[in-house]
């Protein structure tokens, strides 16, 4: 599950660099990574939730 941790961590640090570029330089490539990387984590929280509900009913 640490690993789950981690790697969600390092999926919104993507995200939030490639969200701030579109943001202040209006990188059009950078929304579409940012919105790539928003599905990403979206899948890792998912595998986030069923193995802490695996743990929690050890």
């Amino acid at each position: 599950m640490k690993d789950l941790v981690e790697k969600t961590v390092a999926l919104f640090e993507s995200f939030k660099k490639e969200a701030e570029a579109q943001i202040e330089n209006g990188n059009k490539a950078a929304g579409t990574r940012a919105r790539k990387a928003s599905l990403e984590i979206e899948k890792a929280m998912k595998e986030f939730r069923k193995a802490s509900l695996e743990a929690s009913k050890k």
